[in-house]
């Protein structure tokens, strides 16, 4: 009896390796979309003023848009092999850090002497009202005045991509941008459902002394060892 061998053909084994290639590509997406989160939704100096300022309602577009546009830039910065240039330079973290414990320090004081003046914690008017350029300003100081922001987000993430090799690095990336969008986005405009709490300058009070002491500490932790 003739019996007909059957050859898979290359038009047999493309939609397999097509599968396997989009099954690698979305698993990198999606590690890197929940390593990104994991470090970025902690209780931190830039996450407390974007809180802060979705609570106002103030210049709250620019300020995401830079904390998002910041992320990115270090993500992709990490990703392509800066955060080894960064660990080989420690002199340049050191004055990163004792500059970022500076400003840090100087905004727990304007926090404080806000949580000390009723008058001034009203949400809106003319008197509560920063410019732009001052709030665009601050988000871009305590953004790149973070010396952890060079070690978690530049080095550990870079890391991390480099583990899921040269096809796989770049979906890390994108999907840790994700991850920074989507919080920064919810933090700041998700923040206006807690407008009736803060209606009163009690809470004002309560949420810029808390700024305060959460900056002061922030500024310890960046100098002491």
């Amino acid at each position: 009896m003739y019996v007909r061998k059957f050859s898979c053909t290359h038009d047999c084994v493309a939609p397999k390796v097509r599968q396997v290639e989009f099954t690698t590509t979305f698993g990198s997406l999606l590690a890197g979309f929940g390593a990104g989160l994991s470090l970025i939704v902690a209780i931190g100096a830039q996450n407390a003023f974007v809180l802060r300022q979705g609570l106002r309602r103030e210049h709250l577009t620019p300020i995401v848009a830079v904390c998002i546009a910041s992320d990115a830039v270090l993500i992709v910065a990490g990703v392509a092999g800066v955060g080894a240039l960064i660990q080989a330079a420690p002199f340049a973290l050191a004055v990163v850090r004792w500059a970022g414990a500076a400003f840090l320090l100087a905004y727990a004081v304007i926090a404080a002497r806000r949580a000390l003046k009723p008058g001034a914690l009203a949400a809106s008017g003319p008197a509560a009202r920063t410019t732009l350029t001052a709030a665009v300003t601050t988000a871009v100081a305590l953004t790149w005045l973070n010396p952890h922001v060079y070690l978690d987000t530049v080095v550990l993430l870079g890391s991390l991509a480099s583990g899921h090799g040269t096809d796989g690095r770049w979906p890390f990336a994108w999907g840790a941008v994700a991850g920074s969008t989507l919080w920064f986005s919810l933090l700041g405009f998700g923040a206006k459902f807690l407008a009736p709490v803060f209606a009163r300058p009690g809470a004002w009070r309560i949420l810029d002394g808390g700024i305060a002491v959460l900056m002061t500490a922030l500024a310890v932790l960046l100098v002491v060892p």
